[in-house]
């Protein structure tokens, strides 16, 4: 397997995309957080001090994709045209799963837009809930889907 974010010397380096074809591209990464049965009712019934856990979250989800360039040292400046952010609460294990969907026309994927996405809103739902529960645990931050460009469509094998 070749590493395209090195050159010959071993010297790191911005992948030169200018000459490959702007093709319709997405990407969906979920993640899961896990908390106590107390902090998880105080997100449902809308009790945590700090306000809309969910609703400050997704837009944490958003800002953080469109900043992944500034994050991700050698990631591209993409054009963005769709963000989403959506929330699965799963009552029985205390399960809060995000999920962050990307999308753009362009010449270089957007799965680490996604997953920086899907990490932000996990990340901004511990920082809103830890005085609560300090015992959180992130975690199953992985690519669900991915579709575009020259290695075309993903989607990760289902897990038991």
């Amino acid at each position: 397997m070749e590493f395209t974010h090195f050159d010959n010397q071993g010297n790191a380096w911005m992948v030169d995309v200018s000459q490959k074809a702007d093709t319709m591209r997405e990407a969906t990464a979920s993640g899961s957080i896990f908390m106590s049965q107390e902090c998880l009712k105080k997100v449902i019934q809308g009790d945590m001090k700090k306000g809309d856990v969910l609703g400050v979250a997704r837009i944490a989800g958003i800002m953080g994709a469109k900043k992944t360039s500034e994050l991700i040292p050698l990631c591209h400046i993409l054009n963005l045209t769709k963000l989403t952010v959506d929330f699965e609460i799963i009552e029985e294990k205390n399960e809060i799963r995000a999920s962050c969907t990307a999308k753009t026309t362009g010449k270089t994927g957007v799965e680490m837009e996604a997953l920086t996405g899907v990490s932000a809103a996990l990340l901004t739902i511990y920082d809103m809930c830890k005085a609560v529960d300090k015992t959180m645990v992130i975690s199953n931050i992985c690519l669900q889907h991915k579709s575009g460009g020259k290695s075309g469509e993903f989607f990760r094998p289902e897990q038991e």
